[in-house]
This record gives C-alpha cells, structure tokens and sequence, in this order.
C-alpha cells in the first residue's frame, strides 16, 4: 500500500504494546453502561418506545454492542501488534486466541439457556475467524469486514430474515436444531458472523493504528462525526418524510435486520466514542473517578455476566416480576425506574472493580478465562 500523504496511519508497535491507553478502557466502561440500559429496558421496560425518557434508553440500542464488539477487536489486534514475531511465536499466538474463543464460545451457549439475546457465543465465532487473520497485512481486515456486509445483504433475498423469529417476544424457536442453529449463527440472530464480523474487523484495523499521533486521532474522529452525521440526517429526513414503507425500513431499522446504514451509523459512533474517550483519559489519567472507570472497562467479561444474572434477579426482585428468558406481554416498568437501577447497578460495579483491582490485575472470569486457555 502507498502510505505517502496517509503516514500518520502507520501503527508504531513499540508504543502501542508497552502502554495500556486508558483511554480504551474508559470507552469499554461507556459500553458496559449503555448494555445495562439496554438490557434491563429490553427485560422489563419498553424496547419500541420513540419518545421521552423510553426513547432515550433506546438510543443505545445498537451503539453499545458496536463498541464492545469494535473493542474486542481492537483487544485482539493490540495484543499481537509486535512487528518481528518468530513463526514459533505467531503460532503460539494464534492457538492463544483460537482457545479464547471456544472459551467464549462454549460460555455463551453455557448463558443462553437463561439470556437468548447473548453475545459471548458470537464473539467466539469473531476470534476464530480472526485467529487466522492476525497476521495478515491489516488492509485484509476492511476487504474481510466489506464482504461480511455484502454476504448479509446477499443473503436476504434468499433466506427470509424472519425465520426462526418471534418478534413479539424476542424467541427464536429452532436455535437448537442443526438449520436453525446455523441460521442463527450467521444470518439472523443478535449479532451474527454476516454482518457483525465487520465490527470486529473494524476494531483490529483500528488496533493497528498510532493512537499515540494526535493526526491520528483526528482522522478517525473527523470520519466518524461526518459519517454519523450523515446517517443521522438521511435517517431524520425519510422519518419525517417517507420514501415508501421498504426504503425507509431499510433506511431507519435498529438492530435486526442490521442493514448498511445501522452499521455505518453505529461504527461512525464507536469512532467518535474512542476518541472522546481518549481525550479525557490522556487530559484526566490521575483522576480517582477515571482509575475506577478504567478498572471497570477491565472486567467488561465480569460485569457482563453479572448483569445478566445478578441484575436480572435483583430488578425482578425488587419490581415482582419473573424472568422467564423472553419478553412478556405484562406492561412495562417505567423508563424512569430502568434508568435509575440501571445507573445504581453501575456504581455497584464501580465500586466492585475498584476494590477487586488494588489486589488483582485481571477481573474473575477475566482470570478464569485466561488460566483455562493458557
């Protein structure tokens, strides 16, 4: 590749593997927040609502697991970002993460007997598929992520998107069937391979970036603003102003299906996320409430579990209504209720990472995961 006039894109490994950037953390806390509000309201508020306080916990529908799955690639990708690794040493590195991902994989179908709308089984699949891209010159990555988003739209027209699917409640009826299982996996579910691959190719891409340059940081976040400033307008305009019921579906869904601009839209997001987020760790580092944040955004793994089981019990608890694995036709709990558990469930979370970090370097599941796939 031609790197005269875009240098500033170059990676400098050196600086890039000897400090962590707080910064990353701090975005990694963002997203673990903006899934507590989005998993509560899904449980037992009201994921339709478009106006008011429901409304605004629905604005973080999409863009927190953008970011988390962008993150996780930048994760992998930081992690073997060293420019003279022996054949010896790339290999190692490779079982190292094919192993995390089974680890997660195994995990998440492990969790999705009592959460369906889980993760960790989707991120096993991103891994595998980018074990045996890490040492691939990084262009590969965009090509790679280009073609999981041409692969779902390919798709559509083939194998309709509503298979397996209960809308009302958020059920998919075959999961556990071969068919349904790869459908699921691929195609339709949460966050498939086709699209949601192109998220954490995106996050190594950006892994291989010189986040230390000040150019750097611009770039990316002069693209993410106008990008998602695009999306936002075209999808403003055709609400107001329909382009017929199939272009303005295509224009404006959330989350399922995941057309092109919700992903365009959603990793314009993350773009501006990460460099806010690294503005203030480089400008407040030392700051108490910073330190805790970053040591929350360490154990992402942790709290994710947490608040699938813990918060999931403790509101149902505290409201007096039973989860059952789907969305329930009882009426909701007010936004204001979900919002306020949800924010007090964080500063629990806070509060634990903080004084589970002055002992250990790597949260519970963190070290789980790390000494059963070392």
């Amino acid at each position: 590749m031609d790197w005269r006039g875009w240098a500033f894109l170059r990676p400098n490994h050196q600086l890039l593997m000897t400090n962590r950037i707080i910064g990353f953390d701090l975005a990694r806390a963002y997203a673990i927040f903006g899934m507590f509000i989005v998993n509560f309201n899904t449980v037992f508020g009201s994921h339709q609502a478009t106006s008011g306080l429901g409304g605004f916990l629905n604005l973080f529908n999409g863009n927190s697991s953008t970011a988390f799955v962008i993150l996780a690639g930048m994760g992998v990708s930081l992690m073997t970002n060293r420019p003279d690794y022996s054949l010896l040493e790339k290999s190692q590195l490779r079982r190292k993460v094919i192993r995390r991902s089974w680890f997660l994989f195994a995990l998440g179908l492990l969790l999705y007997q009592w959460w369906p709308a889980d993760i960790l089984h989707f991120y096993g699949g991103y891994m595998h598929v980018a074990a045996w891209l890490l040492f691939a010159p990084k262009r590969l990555y965009l090509l790679v992520a280009g073609g999981a988003i041409v692969g779902f739209h390919g798709l559509l027209p083939v194998i309709p998107y509503e298979a397996g699917w209960n809308f009302n409640t958020l059920e998919y009826a075959d999961f556990w069937t071969v068919t349904g299982f790869l459908r699921n996996t691929f195609y339709n579910g949460w966050n498939p391979l086709f699209p949601w691959l192109a998220f954490f190719l995106l996050g190594m891409w950006l892994g291989r970036l010189d986040w230390q340059q000040r150019r750097v940081r611009r770039w990316v976040f002069g693209t993410g603003a106008v990008v998602l400033a695009l999306i936002e307008g075209i999808q403003g305009l055709v609400t107001h102003h329909p382009l017929g019921p199939e272009v303005t579906f295509y224009l404006t869904a959330d989350y399922l299906p995941p057309f092109l601009p919700f992903m365009l839209g959603t990793a314009s997001f993350a773009l501006v996320l990460l460099v806010i987020c690294l503005r203030i760790g480089n400008r407040f580092a030392d700051h108490p409430l910073l330190r805790a944040l970053s040591a929350t955004g360490q154990m992402t793994l942790t709290h994710y579990l947490l608040h699938l089981t813990l918060g999931i019990v403790l509101f149902g608890g505290l409201t007096g209504r039973a989860y059952t694995g789907a969305v329930t036709e009882q009426p909701p709990e007010s936004p204001a209720a979900i919002l306020l558990f949800a924010v007090a469930f964080y500063a629990l979370s806070v509060l634990l990472s903080t004084v589970w970090s002055r002992k250990f370097r790597h949260g519970p599941l963190e070290m789980l995961m790390r000494k059963a796939t070392s």
